[in-house]
This record gives C-alpha cells, structure tokens and sequence, in this order.
C-alpha cells in the first residue's frame, strides 16, 4: 500500500493494535502508538476532559513520526477513534478535537487511508476496555464518520492472520 499514513481504526478490541504492529515491522514503516493506552494504565478513572488531553497528546505524536520519517506512518489510531469514543461516551466531543481532525484531513486527506477493523473476533479482556456489547454499534458509527468525510477506507475482516494478509494482498 503505498499511501503514506495509513490509520487503523475501528471498535475497542478489533485488532488495532496487533495489525498496526504487524503492518510497522512488514513494511519498515514508524509507528505511531495509541496514546491513550499508557495514559490510561495511569489515570484509569478518566473523565471526559482526560479525551481532549489524550486527542492532543495522540495529534502532537503523530505529527512528530510524521515529520521525523519521510511521510511514511501506520498510526494505531488518531482522532477519529477519540471523536467517536467520546460522542459513544459522553454524548459530545470537545470542539478542539473536531477542528483539528479536519484541520488534518484539509492537509493530508489524500495521504490517509483507514483500515477499518471488523470488531467479529474474540473481545480479550485487559483492564482498559470498557465496552465489551457495543462493537456493532460503534462499528457502524465508525463507518458513517469514515463515508461523511469522504475517507479513503478498506475493511479488515477475518482473524488476525488472515487480516495481514488481505491487506498484503490490497
């Protein structure tokens, strides 16, 4: 795939992670982690004031892997996947997190594709995941922010293996 920021998305425990790691090592490419998984293991009370401050810490790191590696970037997540958590959530999100992701998608729409992960695998238990029985909904949720922007997307379906291997194949 030879789009410079490819950003995996989609529901809690979809393979996110395992795929963007999969994808960092195969293709040699930086990785940007999610942000809110080590802010979380130290604030796991959060609030929803705890999202804006994730979004910013998550943008301030991808813009920085961008910037450090020649525009070439798998990104764990961005803020569509706080966007849409904290809508789920709270009901809204903090305006900062609207306007800068479309702030983003104005500079380097063309350069994104999503990956958006199928949430029909195993839900695996962590102690950050919070939200085992609304993975269909959150699914489509994501899949209607990803058509009303007009996003470059590709589902990902299957296990974890296999997933790997379809997007090898795109």
């Amino acid at each position: 795939m030879n789009t410079p920021i490819i950003v995996i998305t989609g529901a809690e425990c979809s393979g996110k992670t395992t795929l963007a790691t999969q994808l960092s090592e195969r293709w040699g490419r930086p990785l940007v982690p999610e942000i809110a998984r080590t802010y979380l293991e130290k604030a796991p009370n959060y609030h929803r004031d705890d999202l804006l401050i994730i979004a910013k810490l998550q943008h301030e790191k991808e813009r920085e892997i961008l910037n450090q590696s020649l525009n070439k970037i798998i990104c764990d997540t961005d803020l569509l996947v706080i966007m849409i958590w904290s809508e789920f959530k709270y009901g809204t999100c903090d305006p900062w997190i609207y306007n800068t992701f479309e702030k983003t998608l104005k500079r380097d729409k063309l350069d994104r594709h999503y990956l958006l992960c199928d949430y029909k695998i195993p839900w695996e238990h962590d102690g950050l995941r919070e939200n085992p029985n609304n993975r269909g909904e959150l699914f489509n949720r994501y899949t209607e922010k990803l058509q009303h922007y007009g996003l470059a997307h590709s589902l990902v379906t299957g296990e974890k293996k296999e997933r790997l291997e379809k997007i090898l194949l795109f």
